[in-house]
C-alpha cells in the first residue's frame, strides 16, 4: 500500500458537513505566491465583504517574508500584489484564488534572502515583473506559448506512487498513455486535477500518462504573453492541493529516479503571428538559429539552479538532447528544438523547446525565449 499522509485519512464526511454551510454575501479569497526558493508555492486566505468582479477589487495584502526565504526577520513584511484571479474549485463559488506578485518593503520585486555569515544577500525570484515588461514590448507579435508540465507522484515516504516497496516495476514501455491498473498509477488524482483546472478557468489543453510509471503530464495553453506563466503556476498550485487531499506528493524534480527511467521536463511550444501565417517556417528557422547562439544562456534559466538540475536530465538519453550541445530537427524528440512533422509539412505553425526542466519558472523561460527570438528585444540587448 502506498504511503499516504495522515491528513488524507481524516473523515471527509465530517468536513463536507461544514463546507456545505452557507456563507452569506461574504467571499473567501485565497492569495497564492511563489516563495523565495523560486519553486515552492504559499497561500493564505482572507474574507471580503462582497464577491470581487475583477482583479482590481482584490486588495493588496502582506505576509512574513522571513518565513518564506524572502526577507530577514528585522524587516520581514512583504507585499502581495494581486495580478490574476480564478474561481476556487475547493471551496466553490463565489470564492476566489488570486495569484500574486511579491514586492519587498521598497516595492521592488522580491527574491531569495540568504545569510552569508556576514550579511544578507538577495537573488531575484519574482520573475513575473521582468517577464511582463518583455511581453508588453513584444505584444504586436502575438506570441503564443503552450507548456507541457510533467510531474511524478510520490508517497510521503518519497517513493514513487504505486511502485513496489522494495523494488521496481516492469521496465518502461506500457505506461505512456497506458490504461489498466497495472499501467496507470494515480489516475484519480490526474482527473480531479483536470476538472479543478477547468472549473478554476485555467487554459488547460489536455493530459496523459508519461513514459515512467507514476509520471504524468498536463498541458497549459495556448496562452499569450504573461498569461502563460500565470496559468501554469496556478495549475501547479491546484495540482499540489489535489495531491494534498489524496495524501500524496507531486514532485517536479527533473530526474526523480536514477537509472533507466525518463526524467521530467516542461517542453515549451512557441509561436508568433508570423510563424502561424503562410511561409511561417522561415521565421521558425530564424528563431531556432538565434536560439542556437544562446544555448548556454538558456540552459542557465531553464531550471532554478542555473542548469544543475537539468544536468541530471539532459543526458542525450531518454528522449532528451545533451545539455552541452544544441540541436534541432523535424519530429526529433532527442533534439533541443523539435519542429513537429505537421509544421514541417504545412510550412507554418510553431516549434517546441524541449530543454526546460519540469521545475522551471515559466516566467523565466518565456522571457528568455521572447528576448532571444524577437528582433525588438534582440536589438535592445
Amino acid at each position: 500500500m502506498a504511503s499516504v499522509s495522515i491528513s488524507s485519512r481524516l473523515n471527509k464526511g465530517v468536513r463536507q458537513q461544514y463546507m456545505s454551510l452557507p456563507q452569506g454575501d461574504k467571499c473567501q479569497v485565497t492569495y497564492i505566491w511563489i516563495d523565495g526558493t523560486g519553486e515552492g508555492l504559499r497561500n493564505k486566505t482572507r474574507t471580503l465583504d462582497v464577491e470581487p468582479q475583477s482583479i482590481e477589487d482584490i486588495p493588496e495584502w502582506n505576509f512574513d517574508g522571513s518565513s518564506t526565504y524572502q526577507a530577514e526577520g528585522s524587516n520581514s513584511d512583504m507585499y502581495l500584489i494581486p495580478v490574476c484571479m480564478f474561481r476556487d474549485p475547493f471551496t466553490l463559488d463565489p470564492n476566489k484564488l488570486v495569484l500574486c506578485e511579491v514586492l519587498k518593503y521598497n516595492r521592488l520585486p522580491a527574491g531569495q534572502t540568504s545569510w552569508t555569515g556576514f550579511c544578507f544577500y538577495c537573488l531575484e525570484t519574482n520573475h513575473r515583473a521582468s517577464c511582463n515588461k518583455v511581453m508588453e514590448k513584444v505584444k504586436e507579435h502575438a506570441m503564443w506559448f503552450g507548456m507541457e508540465q510533467e510531474y511524478t507522484l510520490l508517497g510521503i515516504d518519497v517513493h514513487p506512487f504505486g511502485w513496489p516497496a522494495n523494488g521496481y516495476p516492469a521496465p518502461q514501455g506500457p505506461y505512456y498513455c497506458g490504461v489498466g491498473a497495472d499501467n496507470a498509477y494515480g489516475r484519480d488524482i490526474v482527473e480531479c486535477h483536470y476538472k479543478a483546472c477547468l472549473y478554476a478557468g485555467i487554459n488547460i489543453y489536455g493530459t496523459n500518462a508519461e513514459v515512467m510509471p507514476a509520471q504524468w503530464e498536463f498541458q497549459v495553453g495556448p496562452c499569450e504573453g504573461i498569461e502563460m506563466g500565470d496559468h501554469l503556476w496556478v495549475a501547479r498550485f491546484l495540482l499540489h492541493r489535489v495531491c494534498e487531499d489524496f495524501g500524496v506528493v507531486a514532485t517536479l524534480d527533473p530526474k526523480p529516479m536514477k537509472g533507466n527511467w525518463n526524467g521530467a521536463g516542461c517542453h515549451t511550444n512557441v509561436s508568433t503571428k508570423q510563424m502561424r501565417e503562410e511561409g511561417g517556417l522561415h521565421y521558425i528557422e530564424q528563431a531556432i538559429e538565434k536560439l542556437s547562439k544562446r544555448h548556454s544562456e538558456h540552459i542557465k534559466v531553464y531550471d532554478p539552479r542555473g542548469g544543475q538540475d537539468n544536468m541530471r536530465r539532459l543526458t542525450g538519453h531518454h528522449e532528451t538532447s545533451s545539455i552541452d550541445d544544441f540541436s534541432a530537427g523535424v519530429a526529433n524528440r532527442g533534439s533541443s528544438i523539435r519542429i513537429p512533422r505537421q509544421v514541417g509539412q504545412e510550412k507554418k505553425g510553431y516549434f517546441e523547446d524541449r530543454r526546460p526542466a519540469a521545475n522551471c519558472d515559466p516566467y523565466a523561460v518565456t522571457k528568455a525565449i521572447a528576448s532571444t527570438c524577437l528582433p525588438d528585444l534582440e536589438e535592445e540587448e
